[in-house]
């Protein structure tokens, strides 16, 4: 498999290498990144900050949310082992923004992750010498992993899960995914399901373990978004909805319900963050047609506008402590959801679609504690919205609700060291 996938790589470089070397040429944000992925100015970095005789932990994470999961289980290895010598890297240019702000405080090296080809990884692998790799739920690459199966260096997937489209390839294409999920000696799953899906894949029971979805344990439950202010000024005795993580397909939905609600609450406010910042002016138009005022996060916001698209990375969580009301977006169409866990650490009540495959069994606890409520439409969306609004007792007390859910499952990142201290324990 290995070898079929190198040559097919090798072929592929030959007939688009030209056309490769002229789009990274003429994309600025390509143009230094990818030399560094290459491993260009890594002697350096790791020669100014790296101390010898410290063991070294590497931990990996492919985009904006991995890099978030990962926070509170860069905090918990940093506060259980100081000496431990902590690399982080990202794999997407706004996943490595988002890791310098985040980590560059508690992890020591903070490295964009190398292109999947062989003598590339491998001159990585050599040069950073990890005792142990953690991949944060997904980015599994073949010559990375087989690298560090050669050198006798464990791997551990954490924070894994396997939603219903995943699981469907990883079938169907075992013959690919298989090897890889065997290279890791543990793999640490969010739930039972996820972790039953796993071995039915054909990995070692013995090796796949359920410990728990690791936002459970943001650290401080708010703390972390304690200093970051609402990115919009709204009057006092305002309420504010917010929609996190939308779709297309979702906020015409969102934009009529919230113009009908504020006819019944005018000091109501609206906030969305599209899953695709990019179509941030998209939502603006909709917006528009229905006489709703708006500004984008991006541009500098005078005044209270009705409606504030946030088409930034990284803010959305810090919103959720400032919402009234959460939505979570992806659920009223048929993709799987997005995580409850976000706005319910921040003890606001929530609301989602019927679509939360993806996080069945976070949103069913939340559901069974009264933190959250399934809304099947836009209909069934206006009516719950109203009824949380209209009684701010039943508002707090299924924000109540929502954060005594994520403490009651809090523990994940302990567990999650134990089994990292056998692994650097283990000769």
């Amino acid at each position: 498999m290995l070898a079929l996938y190198n040559l097919i790589q090798i072929i592929g470089l030959i007939i688009a290498l030209p056309l490769l070397l002229v789009f990274v040429l003429m994309t600025p944000r390509y143009r230094h990144r990818v030399w560094r992925r290459l491993g260009f100015g890594l002697d350096e970095l790791i020669r100014k900050n790296r101390p010898d005789g410290r063991q070294t932990i590497w931990v990996h994470a492919l985009s904006v949310g991995e890099v978030t999961s990962a926070l509170p289980l860069i905090c918990g290895i940093r506060e259980r082992f100081p000496e431990i010598f902590i690399v982080f890297s990202a794999t997407t240019t706004s996943g490595s923004r988002v890791a310098e702000q985040l980590m560059a405080p508690r992890a020591d090296l903070v490295v964009p992750f190398p292109l999947d080809i062989l003598p590339v990884t491998s001159a990585f692998i050599r040069r950073i010498r990890p005792d142990l790799f953690i991949l944060v739920e997904t980015d599994f690459w073949p010559n990375f992993l087989t690298c560090l199966q050669r050198r006798h260096i464990p791997s551990m997937l954490v924070n894994g899960r396997i939603s219903r489209r995943s699981m469907a390839s990883y079938r169907r294409f075992s013959f690919f995914f298989l090897p890889l999920f065997q290279s890791f000696r543990h793999l640490s799953m969010q739930t039972e399901g996820d972790r039953r899906n796993m071995i039915d894949l054909g990995v070692p029971a013995e090796r796949v373990h359920t410990l728990g979805n690791l936002k459970f344990d943001t650290p401080g439950i708010s703390g972390n978004t304690a200093s970051q202010s609402l990115p919009m000024t709204l009057p006092d005795h305002s309420l504010l909805l917010v929609a996190g993580s939308t779709h297309k397909g979702e906020e015409e939905i969102i934009l009529q319900v919230f113009a009908r609600l504020r006819t019944s609450f005018p000091q109501l406010y609206l906030i969305i963050a599209p899953r695709d910042i990019g179509r941030a002016r998209e939502i603006q138009g909709l917006a528009a047609a229905r006489g709703i005022s708006s500004a984008r996060r991006s541009e500098k916001i005078s005044e209270a506008c009705g409606l504030l698209v946030l088409d930034t990375i990284g803010e959305l969580a810090g919103c959720y402590r400032f919402a009234d009301i959460a939505f979570v977006g992806g659920s009223l169409v048929d993709l799987g959801g997005h995580n409850p866990i976000e706005p319910a650490v921040m003890e606001t009540p929530v609301l989602f679609g019927p679509h939360m495959e993806d996080f069945a069994e976070i949103s069913a606890e939340l559901l069974a504690d009264g933190g959250a409520l399934r809304v099947e439409d836009g209909e069934a969306l206006f009516q719950a919205t109203h009824t949380w609004l209209a009684d701010s007792r039943l508002r707090e007390q299924a924000g109540h609700a929502a954060l005594a859910c994520v403490k009651m499952q809090q523990g994940v990142i302990d567990r999650h060291l134990q089994l990292i201290q056998t692994l650097l324990s283990a000769p």
